[in-house]
């Protein structure tokens, strides 16, 4: 079990070398700043949503690393447009979402001999293969910004205050045929979404790996930490410099998270359980969906102080909570700790690095089971 010391550098190379401003991109360069421009103010835009109060931007604000604010590990579930709607997932950062790869079957295999048979793709399971798709989803989900259908979507961009503008970048008739419309209004949220300004590699690291900075003794510590001992940089991947970092090998992965009970559908039916990567329907074998039950992909680390709670539900509020949860419980579980009761959400598929023998964790610190 790692010292407080170690855990203390580990945490403060977490926190201070990754923290910095949303996401640019180096994806989608063929896209003119007009186009962007536009995106920009559809992101930001409320009265696109059933009750003009929510925006793209409500739960990915550009001051909490493009994550929601108003989300805790007590109310882990960003609120739709409509009072009292809540989908079942923590939203995740939309900074630097234009590098993750196209979802496809890529294969590949960790150190300690974790299979991940899938890679990349929008959303936590990647259903979505890439940002114009999944810019499509929420304008019509009931649980977010809950417009009945995609016309009534369009017609209210064909009233907003940038709507010339639209015009001026996607042609004087775009206005004629609804999913003209609304595909090119779902291609400028991807052009923004891939600009610098959701991805500017700002961060003290990003200084650090140009040579214009240099880690401190504790940054150091943490550095080494987690490159190795710690093996966080197993799947949040560390790139030699040019390449810069995502903190991401952007695969699927069960690492064992426990049930938030504080999350809408469990309060609603206790028996809710995320199903993650299973769920996607681009994996059309039942049988190869049993195998990604309660993977979800490995998320950038990128602004990682600003975007509490932390895992796909919420379930850790602070990053402290969240090393606790594969240091000292994973630890404790190794030390031959008596198991206490089922503490992963799912308890099949279990990455080795974290299963033992058993699928019930020894839960510590005060991080019993809910």
């Amino acid at each position: 079990m790692k010292s407080y010391y170690q855990v203390s550098c580990l945490l403060t190379t977490t926190c201070i070398l990754l923290f910095g401003c949303g996401s640019s991109s180096d994806g989608d360069h063929h896209i003119s700043a007009s186009t962007s421009s536009v995106g920009k103010k559809i992101f930001f835009d409320e009265s696109l949503s059933s009750q003009n109060n929510q925006s793209c931007g409500s739960c990915h604000d550009p001051n909490n690393g493009f994550s929601d604010p108003r989300v805790s590990n007590a109310n882990p579930v960003s609120e739709g447009s409509e009072s009292g709607a809540f989908g079942t997932r923590n939203a995740p950062t939309a900074a630097y979402a234009s590098f993750i790869p196209l979802f496809d079957a890529v294969s590949s295999t960790t150190a300690d001999g974790t299979v991940s048979q899938f890679q990349g793709g929008q959303f936590l399971d990647g259903r979505a293969t890439d940002l114009v798709t999944q810019a499509k989803a929420p304008f019509v989900n009931p649980v977010e910004m809950n417009n009945t259908d995609k016309a009534e979507v369009v017609a209210k961009l064909q009233n907003a205050h940038y709507a010339n503008e639209f015009m001026e970048v996607f042609g004087a008739n775009v206005f004629d045929d609804i999913e003209t419309a609304y595909n090119n209004m779902t291609l400028a949220i991807a052009a923004f979404e891939a600009s610098s300004e959701m991805s500017p590699f700002s961060s003290k690291f990003d200084a650090v790996m140009a040579g214009t900075e240099s880690f401190s003794a504790a940054e150091l510590n943490g550095f080494d930490l987690f490159k190795n001992k710690a093996k966080c940089a197993n799947c949040h991947t560390v790139n030699d410099p040019p390449e810069r970092s995502l903190f991401t090998d952007f695969n699927f992965f069960n690492v064992g998270t426990p049930v938030n009970t504080n999350n809408p559908a469990f309060i609603a039916n206790n028996s809710f359980r995320d199903q993650g990567l299973a769920d996607n329907l681009h994996i059309t074998n039942p049988t190869d969906r049993d195998a990604q039950r309660g993977k979800f992909r490995t998320p950038t680390l990128r602004n990682v102080a600003l975007t509490a709670p932390y895992m796909h539900n919420g379930r850790y509020q602070s990053l402290q909570e969240v090393i606790n949860h594969y240091d000292v419980i994973v630890s404790s579980a190794e030390a031959g700790f008596t198991p206490m009761g089922n503490y992963p959400e799912i308890d099949e598929n279990i990455a080795n690095e974290l299963n033992f023998g058993d699928p019930n964790f020894a839960p510590a610190l005060g991080l019993s089971p809910q």
